[in-house]
């Protein structure tokens, strides 16, 4: 079958770096599976440009696919981009299949199917197992009732089969590097680069995450094989930045150290950016220099709240004192530390938002990035917040660096005005000025001076998007009016261990007179 997966347009600013783009991982790691089924896949990525709704649709209609798969990393923000763009796509392209998927339709597949009638099929959880298993039943016309982990209409009606399991093995399926140009990609000031996965999941339970149960539980690649194949992107297409996409790489201490022991001896010169915990770091304190060696230059930590209450609220589990720790671990190890800070968790005052401030320069941090809180419908933090206030209506907000939920005690400028005047003082105070200015080593010098571009660029972006391009509401709705009922008994999106008969039950079976499409209505 001829597939073109498409990486629609994203319209965060967070997600586009000025020539600079990184290669979508997830729709790679679905193409793998697909080109080694004997399909003929191409991948567009209309990241690039960004190309317009128009010009996708004219690229699609060249190649003519019999499917189209779609999905985004940014998925919730992104929706409003994809759900324009298959209406296009169906209307020039009636006779393919239209399939979407991705942590938000994951969870949303009843609206979608029923606000979007373009939308065919939905993929429920990981991709790789389950796309393939699709376009098999769409070539033949097989029954689509048997395969776990879809969406789709019965009778008119969204219907979905039971969970697919977790994929066990992270090394059975294969990233499809074919369908890119790595000459396309780059990151952290122009180097060639790529996005890679060490493991999937957390299993930490703090309970705003949107990612934690779409993956379902933790597991990792084999660390070797992943050493390798950092490696071999590197001597063959001379890829440099890796940027892994884990929420928690480092949860298993023998494991990370074995993966970091087998980069070393691969021998490559390359650099790691990536995510984990402040607990992780304080302890590794021992291995550290493992880290440095095998090329990590950047480690973002979720430190999220300043507050010992609100970390207990969200169950985050960290503490104050390791998150300074960790930092000046790793500063001593010549690694460079991001501390992620979040904004309304609680409904703050002038007063929280200056201890914040204060807290985060005693933390001494090299880098920054102030969130803000998003509630998603499948996490518990979401029933938490379902009475408070909605004041960003627009989907394409929803992005963690926009804010949609109103405070009770400060109108949403005076929260910018916070946020903004916090990054302006955490940036331009004389000791991070000293380390962009006078760092030793040269590749960390230019890592900071390359962030500080950036921000040059996001910082009044962000300031004039919301003066005149961001409209807000005063009265909007609560957010459980705004998205609908919790769906936290719905969070893993897939089932932990392989069940026994899935086709046995549906997640929300229908009556026996509606049970007579087998395959999706268009």
């Amino acid at each position: 079958m001829r597939i073109l997966l498409i990486n629609p347009p994203h319209p965060s600013i967070g997600s586009r770096i000025p020539r600079e783009q990184l290669p979508p991982l997830g729709l790679l790691s679905v193409g793998g599976p697909l080109l080694d089924a004997g399909h003929e896949v191409r991948l567009l990525d209309a990241e690039f440009g960004p190309l317009s709704i128009a010009e996708i649709v004219r690229q699609a209609v060249d190649f003519a696919p019999e499917a189209l798969l779609l999905g985004h990393s940014g998925s919730t923000s992104g929706h409003p981009v994809v759900a324009e763009l298959t209406r296009e796509l169906r209307k020039a392209l009636p006779a393919a299949w239209i399939v979407y998927g991705g942590v938000f339709p994951t969870y949303h597949w009843r609206d979608v199917l029923e606000q979007e009638p373009q939308v065919d099929v939905i993929v429920r959880g990981e991709g790789e197992e389950t796309a393939p298993r699709l376009i098999a039943a769409l070539q033949s016309g097989a029954p689509l009732e048997a395969i776990p982990g879809l969406a789709f209409r019965q009778g008119g009606r969204p219907y979905a089969t039971p969970s697919a399991p977790v994929i066990r093995d992270l090394d059975a399926n294969r990233i499809g590097w074919e369908l890119i140009d790595h000459a396309r990609y780059s990151y952290w000031g122009g180097l060639r680069a790529v996005v890679v996965q060490f493991s999937r999941g957390c299993p930490h339970p703090c309970n705003y995450c949107g990612q934690r149960g779409f993956w379902t539980r933790w597991r990792h690649r084999d660390p070797v094989k992943l050493a390798a194949e950092i490696a071999r992107l590197h001597r063959e297409h001379g890829v440099v930045v890796f940027n892994f996409a884990d929420e928690n790489p480092t949860a298993s201490p023998r494991h990370w150290r074995a993966f970091l022991e087998a980069l070393i001896a691969e021998n490559v010169t390359v650099k790691l950016v990536g995510s984990t915990r402040a607990d992780d770091i304080v302890r590794d304190a021992e291995i550290l220099h493992l880290y440095k060696q095998a090329g990590v230059e950047r480690w973002l930590m979720g430190m999220e709240s300043y507050d010992e209450v609100t970390l207990k609220k969200i169950r985050k589990g960290g503490s104050t004192t390791k998150d300074r720790l960790a930092i000046q671990l790793l500063r001593r190890h010549g690694i460079l530390s991001m501390a992620t800070w979040v904004v309304g968790f609680d409904e703050e005052t002038d007063r929280d938002y200056l201890r914040g401030l204060r807290q985060l320069l005693a933390y001494d941090p090299d880098q920054i990035q102030l969130l803000y809180a998003t509630p998603h419908r499948w996490t518990p933090f979401y029933r938490m917040e379902a009475e408070r206030r909605v004041i960003q209506t627009d989907v394409r907000r929803w992005d963690y660096k926009h804010q949609v939920l109103a405070t009770r005690h400060m109108p949403p400028w005076r929260v910018l005005l916070w946020v903004k005047s916090i990054e302006l003082i955490m940036q331009l105070r004389p000791r991070a000025l000293a380390r962009v200015l006078f760092m030793r080593d040269p590749e960390i010098r230019r890592a900071h001076r390359w962030y500080y571009r950036m921000g040059r660029r996001v910082w009044p972006h962000e300031i004039l998007g919301f003066l005149f391009r961001e409209p807000r509401t005063a009265e909007g709705p609560t957010v459980a009016e705004f998205w609908g009922p919790p769906q936290d008994a719905e969070e893993e999106s897939m089932l932990p261990r392989p069940a026994a008969s899935p086709s046995l039950c549906t997640i929300e079976p229908l009556p026996a007179a509606d049970r007579r499409e087998t395959v999706p209505a268009r």
